[in-house]
């Protein structure tokens, strides 16, 4: 069984042997009321690795990376990130979220404040940088995700993919150590889809540990050193992407991707 890559260029692991984890979950399970949405979930990623999340709707994909921010609470088990542990200290917490970037499937963007504006509020508000030094970085990686011509315009001028394309810079105008994606692209039309792998595929190259929800599949194996399969909240499998698409061991595998691979 093969995954069409789309063209998608190759990508080379940033990860480094021997590297320290940057996120650790262990054994974590959540509830909502009386219905268990994740079951004794056991991961750790590595700094600079790059892992793909997927799973049929409902398998608990986004719950587990919401949790890794705190957006989401869980009940039972750990998790550690970039050495602190996710509690109910709320300076703990603080400390997280300053090193996490997030992009949801949701833009998510301020539509009274400008693209320039939406990059800057958070450098500035919570990183007390000058405001013309927040300008100069958000400018930056508005030249990265390649459309600094857009900074003086608001978000409702702009098309989906570009929309999505700023809420990667403004995320990364923290300067994040990690970089967490929520199926990106489930809300674009297909033409702005690869305008926004494209951007993800440039920041993995950068070395950034991340952490990407997506069914995009030719995404996932040319840009993950690992794809972990979820399904009805608990990890079933996880490998390489060559490991993962070419040879499933599950039932429940197989059956996924057969039905990914029809709707491509």
């Amino acid at each position: 069984m093969s995954v069409t890559a789309d063209a998608i260029p190759e990508v080379q692991s940033a990860v480094k042997a021997g590297a320290a984890p940057a996120i650790v979950l262990e054994k974590v399970s959540k509830w909502y009321g009386s219905m268990q949405v994740l079951r004794d979930i056991t991961l750790t990623i590595a700094q600079g690795e790059r892992i793909v999340i997927c799973g049929p709707s409902g398998s608990g994909k986004s719950t587990t990376i919401r949790c890794i921010n705190r957006l989401e609470s869980h009940q039972e088990g750990r998790i550690v990130v970039d050495g602190t542990e996710l509690t109910d200290d709320l300076r703990a917490l603080d400390t997280i979220r300053r090193e996490v970037g997030m992009v949801f499937q949701s833009f998510n963007l301020f539509p009274h404040l400008t693209i320039l504006e939406n990059c800057t509020l958070a450098p500035i508000w919570v990183r007390k940088m000058p405001k013309a030094e927040a300008e100069e970085l958000a400018m930056d990686y508005l030249r990265r995700v390649k459309i600094p011509e857009q900074a003086k315009k608001y978000p409702g001028q702009l098309s989906g993919g570009q929309q999505q394309r700023v809420a990667i810079a403004r995320a990364l105008c923290m300067k994040p150590k990690i970089m967490l994606f929520d199926e990106p692209t489930s809300a674009l039309d297909p033409e702005m889809i690869k305008e926004v792998l494209d951007t993800m595929i440039g920041l993995a190259e950068t070395g950034m540990t991340m952490v990407c929800v997506t069914h995009e599949m030719g995404f996932a194996q040319k840009v993950a050193d690992r794809v972990v399969f979820m399904d009805r909240g608990e990890i079933v499998e996880s490998g390489t992407p060559a490991r993962m698409f070419n040879d499933p061991q599950t039932d429940r595998l197989k059956l996924f991707l057969s039905q990914i691979l029809r709707g491509h």
